[in-house]
């Protein structure tokens, strides 16, 4: 790991007897945590951060547990003094860049955790492992970090709903913030994974956000009618776009505190997506109002 100490504005620490001793320094504490690759929809939640305590911190780590056997790890960027110069910029006061053998010391018994009602379907039953390692590095990032409150993105519908219920079940006294998305001037959503897209499949990918908008702003007594409304958004594009290729994962209208498909519109709705264009999976959702208050 390259010399990352020197940030006048902040202290950067990497073991977790410099953490404990730099939290003895601070009060209430905010915690966004990262896995780096820092954007934009980054900053947003350590600016959101800072208003709900006097202090900020935030943890770089690319966490192995939540990355499958065909998903490759190493390719994962790690900019890590990008990342620094923007966790600065931002105003946080403390960061966390621990190595993978002090968040899971050799030799320590394994452990398991997941919330399985929230994690079955949609992205768990793409990637099974997923939020089981989630919640895992989230549980030890709390207790080594120990914050009051912490900032996690709306991007990540599901993940922030699991993250809320792993929270209440393990009695942290944290309060989980969700922290509206960040888009880009085009709407797509910000996203570490944006990078690997080519011009042509940037463009493609942009109608998601467009369907979801639509589909938001549009007016419906089905559940069934407003999906395939959307779904025929994302795929019906110029033909200067069709060449790209795109799946659709699942792309669903869900309660919005169980994450169950929802069969009427009598109440909000989340209608959530995961979108593979290119090689490339994009995440994204929208809040449908419910159908009485969009008429």
């Amino acid at each position: 790991m390259p010399d990352i100490r020197y940030h006048p504005g902040m202290k950067v620490v990497t073991t977790l007897s410099e953490l404990r001793a730099a939290r003895d320094g601070f009060g209430r504490l905010a915690f966004v945590p990262t896995m780096g690759a820092l954007h934009a929809g980054h900053v947003s939640l350590m600016r959101q951060a800072k208003l709900h305590a006097p202090t900020v911190a935030a943890s770089i780590f690319v966490n192995p547990q939540q990355f499958a056997p065909h998903e490759d790890l190493t390719k994962y960027p790690r900019p890590i003094e990008k990342d620094l110069a923007m966790c600065e910029e931002a105003g946080v006061d403390l960061v966390f860049v621990p190595e993978v053998a002090t968040v899971y010391p050799p030799g320590v018994s394994e452990v398991t955790l997941n919330v399985p009602q929230l994690s079955r379907r949609w992205e768990g039953e793409r990637r099974p492992t997923h939020f089981a390692g989630v919640c895992l590095v989230v549980a030890k990032l709390f207790n080594m970090v120990k914050p009051q409150v912490a900032c996690f993105g709306e991007k990540d519908f599901q993940q922030l709903a699991v993250i809320r219920a792993m929270t209440r079940a393990l009695d942290f006294d944290i309060d989980i913030v969700g922290c509206p998305i960040v888009r880009e001037p085009d709407g797509l959503a910000m996203s570490s994974r944006n990078v690997y897209l080519t011009r042509e499949q940037r463009l493609r990918a942009a109608f998601i956000s467009k369907a979801l908008f639509a589909a938001r702003d549009g007016s419906f007594d089905r559940v069934q009618d407003a999906i395939a409304f959307t779904r025929d958004k994302i795929m019906n594009v110029p033909d200067v776009l069709k060449g790209v290729p795109v799946q659709i994962d699942y792309l669903q209208l869900v309660d919005i505190d169980t994450l169950e498909p929802a069969t009427d519109l009598s109440a909000p709705r989340q209608l959530i997506t995961t979108v593979r264009v290119g090689l490339t999976w994009l995440l994204d959702n929208v809040r449908l109002e419910a159908s009485s208050d969009r008429h």
